[in-house]
């Protein structure tokens, strides 16, 4: 820290890395690789003023750091501010229990997750099921972190997920069907999720997808039941209220605060404390203690998502969503675990109440700009609703919209909740997230070929 403030500057900080991960794959019922690797580094950044003046190596001698700093030191141009070097521990807000640490289960023990997993897949329908595809991975994340102000943090992060992903066919019609879980602890992840249930539902859903009609075009209600998980608030919503796109007008929610932007019926927040959720942590990669921060409450938006440099700029302290890939990128704002709040409705009183429409269970692959919102996202599982009663599975459907009026637009939220996983990116960092939301009812959306052109930015899915 006196090193890379040695010409001055308003902040330091140095972030160390260790990272221990494995990824097994399996495809056409083989175990096509098996990765596990290190990777260590530590990353220096000193902010003056608005600059920000970062490097990083891989070299963790004394030496080595002492060069990273030297060279960011020479960015600073304000003077000297002073370091304070009694360093003081940092204290979570909420701490998370491993209970089988992904290092002490064997290889052995890994792949035979795999393979049941993909045996399961093939042994639902040996004939139509052409082609079974499942990754595991695992992640061990050691980080230390120390700052001018004195503030000093050492966590570890433990991840552990499961994709399946099938391909059924039936003639000239081929479908997919895709599954993934993952959260924040170790193998036991596969005691809540077996793999042959994860591997079955991918399956079932192909099959399923098979049997389906054409999904009509046009305009009508959506449904979205909790199982769709929240992809579409953290998508077509979440980025626009990251304080860094907000600041530079690249957000419809800038200059908006304290405004109504969503239905009264609608609060969001962003949790990086739930505990287990895939995007959730004790620290940020800024070493800011992770919490609740609500977005938009009853409508009215209240708050975005800050790192320290965003709040810098805007009077205020971190919020806890300063998030970066590894050591070899500086920290941004991020989503964690982005929800919408449970309501009070029955989720089924709100199938009946939509007299005809659509009910959306799993949503696939698609694409949103980011600046203004407008969205194009694939129906992985979709149904027809007739008379307010869940009616035939269709295929192909695709929803068109904009994520700011849909939250506008939301007549009832249900009171269950329902989360997904993905590796959210941004500025070509990705990071693990979590989102949730509960059934929604939304007045009205653009369903099937009708088309309000094609955003840009791709949606993530891990």
């Amino acid at each position: 820290m006196d090193a890379a403030t040695a010409r001055g500057g308003d902040f330091a900080d140095i972030f160390v890395e260790e990272k221990k991960s494995v990824g097994i794959s399996c495809e056409a019922g083989k175990i096509e690789r098996i990765l596990s690797g290190v990777d260590a580094g530590a990353g220096i950044r000193v902010l003056s003023g608005a600059s920000t003046a970062y490097a990083y190596t891989n070299d963790l001698s004394r030496d080595g750091l002492l060069e990273a700093a030297g060279i960011v030191s020479h960015a600073a141009a304000s003077g000297k501010k002073g370091v304070n070097l009694e360093f003081v521990d940092v204290k979570p807000a909420v701490n998370f229990d491993f209970k089988e640490r992904p290092e002490d289960v064997p290889t052995e023990q890994k792949v035979a997750v795999v393979e049941a997993a993909d045996k399961t897949a093939r042994s639902v329908d040996r004939e139509q099921i052409k082609q079974v595809m499942v990754g595991y991975g695992d992640v061990v994340q050691k980080v230390t972190i120390a700052n001018s102000s004195g503030d000093y943090v050492e966590d570890e992060r433990i991840r552990t997920r499961l994709v399946v992903q099938a391909v059924a066919a039936s003639g000239q019609v081929i479908q997919t069907g895709y599954e993934a879980v993952g959260s924040l602890c170790g193998f036991e992840l596969f005691k809540r999720y077996p793999p042959e249930e994860v591997a079955g539902t991918a399956a079932n859903r192909a099959l399923e997808m098979l049997k389906a009609k054409p999904a009509p075009a046009g305009r009508m209600p959506v449904v979205m039941a909790s199982e769709a998980g929240g992809t579409m608030v953290h998508e077509a919503c979440g980025h626009g209220l990251e304080a860094d796109l907000v600041q530079k007008n690249l957000s419809v929610y800038t200059g908006k605060k304290g405004q109504v932007v969503a239905s009264g019926e609608v609060t969001v927040y962003d949790d990086a404390a739930i505990d287990s959720r895939y995007g959730s942590y004790r620290f940020d990669d800024e070493g800011v203690a992770a919490r609740k921060v609500n977005l938009i409450e009853n409508g009215v938006l209240v708050d975005f998502l800050y790192d320290r440099l965003t709040a810098v700029k805007d009077g205020r302290q971190s919020n806890g969503h300063g998030r970066r890939e590894s050591y070899q990128h500086k920290p941004i704002p991020r989503m964690a675990n982005t929800c919408i709040a449970p309501g009070k409705t029955d989720p089924q009183k709100i199938i009946r109440e939509t007299r005809n429409g659509l009910l959306v269970k799993k949503m696939g692959g698609g694409q949103v700009n980011t600046i203004t919102g407008d969205f194009v996202f694939d129906v992985a599982e979709g149904y027809l609703i007739k008379d307010g009663e869940i009616g035939p599975m269709v295929r192909g459907a695709t929803l068109t919209g904009n994520g700011p009026e849909v939250l506008r637009i939301i007549e009832m939220v249900g009171s269950d909740l329902g989360f997904s996983i993905g590796a959210c990116g941004k500025d070509g960092q990705g990071v693990p997230v979590s989102d949730a939301q509960p059934t929604i009812a939304i007045r009205e959306l653009i369903i099937g070929g009708a088309s309000q052109g094609k955003p840009n930015g791709k949606i993530r899915r891990i």
